[in-house]
């Protein structure tokens, strides 16, 4: 994939879903997020084409990780339909209609298991990205 320094002036108004899934995936990498997955659940519901889960290391690098996201895809034209936890910065949520994006903290990440609910859904591997 591109360094986002590059592809920061790139619009991703038009993009596709899984182009999206993985400049976000880019982006949070480049915020130290830890284990950083991308889940495809297209097939699965019609909530969203990808999940993309992260974890921070305290309630402080959650929103930091979540502003720094939120700032460099509003600079690419996307801004989310719905945020919610940022107040606690314990598990907070972006909606980008076909990518659902969820930061967590880690005993909420043990806690929810999203990629257990979602253990069907296809794993894209990000070492690639």
């Amino acid at each position: 994939m591109e360094n986002t320094e590059n592809t920061e002036k790139t619009m991703l108004t038009d993009a596709d879903p899984e182009t999206m899934a993985r400049e976000i995936v880019q982006i949070l990498e480049d915020q130290k997020a830890r284990d950083v997955r991308l889940l495809a659940i297209r097939d699965k519901t019609v909530m969203a084409d990808y999940f993309v889960i992260c974890t921070g290391t305290s309630s402080t690098q959650i929103r930091g990780i979540a502003g720094a996201l939120e700032y460099k895809l509003s600079e690419r034209g996307l801004t989310p339909l719905h945020t919610e936890g940022y107040e606690t910065g314990r598990w907070i949520v972006y909606d980008y209609a076909h990518v659902m994006v969820h930061i967590f903290g880690g005993e909420e990440r043990e806690f929810f298991k999203l990629e257990k609910l979602w253990g069907d859904a296809e794993e894209v591997p990000v070492e690639s990205l």
